[in-house]
């Protein structure tokens, strides 16, 4: 027995959550080409490689947005004959995507900021620098706000990874202002070059987490154990199942898969044991409306035989 289903709000809701997923990846793009524009102007009147690191990773999130936006549009396309699935795991590629996009751009970094500490190169301007910098927290702690609305809305992989690109661009952005200040106001000609060096290194770890995130959904990793409990106790509390076994769980983007073996008792007809299972699945659907529900009946002296025989 099948039924469609998601443990978020609008899961259940395919179109009203893909136009929550769609409008939040065009508003990422549009605020990566603004502080694109904006970084650049004053990385040239700077010549600051702090700052040139944000350049850098706010490029790379305009890159990994839109590969989100093409992402997520074939994710919420319904399933058809040659896809019965659905096309969910679109959402994990371009995760894998995103952190190859990433890793780049910090090992780019890593080599920028060796030359910089072997110049000891100077910054100009550092004010320009500073303003520039305030102006992108503000656009970014707009968007990660937005993002975040989203994902609690959605549960949408692909819009959660972007947020987790500008939560980590919103702190780099203080680091950088600080590095500015000291080199401005201390002469500190090293804080500008250490800045970037510790940018490149959470950049890098931020695409090690999204990787492996990614990773586990495009190998059908199981849902969470406190997942994996309510599924058991929503099945077990219906009054006339015995048990479950061989519960298997997993997620594509959007869509859950939730199968298992239901055992009923041997003296119930084929009816019977259908109506439990529409009930004990109707049950699930309302936990979680847009997964989708396999359920295999199973009379107990049968299961009672393997774990004998086993």
């Amino acid at each position: 027995m099948t039924g469609r289903a998601g443990a978020v709000p609008f899961a259940n809701d395919r179109a009203a959550a893909g136009r929550l997923m769609r409008r939040a990846t065009v508003a990422a793009i549009a605020a990566a080409l603004v502080m694109i524009a904006i970084k650049f102007a004053a990385y040239l009147a700077t010549g600051s490689v702090s700052l040139l690191s944000t350049l850098f990773d706010s490029a790379l999130d305009f890159a990994a947005s839109l590969v989100n936006l093409i992402a997520v549009r074939q994710a919420l396309t319904p399933p058809d004959a040659e896809h019965r699935f659905g096309h969910g795991k679109a959402e994990p590629l371009a995760g894998l995507m995103q952190m190859a996009f990433i890793l780049g751009s910090s090992l780019i970094l890593l080599v920028e900021v060796y030359h910089r500490f072997a110049d000891q190169h100077v910054v100009r301007h550092s004010e320009i620098g500073i303003a520039v910098m305030l102006a992108s927290i503000a656009i970014t702690g707009l968007l990660i706000l937005y993002q975040r609305r989203v994902v609690r809305l959605t549960g949408s992989l692909a819009v959660g990874a972007d947020s987790a690109h500008y939560s980590s661009d919103f702190l780099v952005n203080f680091s950088v202002i600080l590095a500015l200040v000291l080199v401005g106001q201390f002469d500190l000609w090293w804080a500008d070059p250490l800045v970037g060096l510790g940018v490149a290194i959470f950049i890098g770890y931020t695409a090690v987490s999204i990787g492996r995130q990614s990773f586990d959904m495009l190998m059908d990793r199981e849902m969470d154990d406190a997942t994996r409990n309510k599924i058991k106790t929503i099945v077990r509390g219906h009054p006339e199942v015995i048990d479950l076994h061989d519960l298997k769980t997993r997620m594509a983007g959007l869509d859950g898969f939730i199968q298992f073996h239901l055992e009923l008792d041997d003296e119930i007809s084929l009816k019977e044991a259908h109506r439990i299972s529409d009930a004990v699945e109707a049950e699930l659907q309302a936990a979680f409306p847009a997964a989708e529900i396999l359920i295999h009946q199973d009379p107990q002296s049968v299961v009672e035989r393997r774990q004998r025989d086993a």
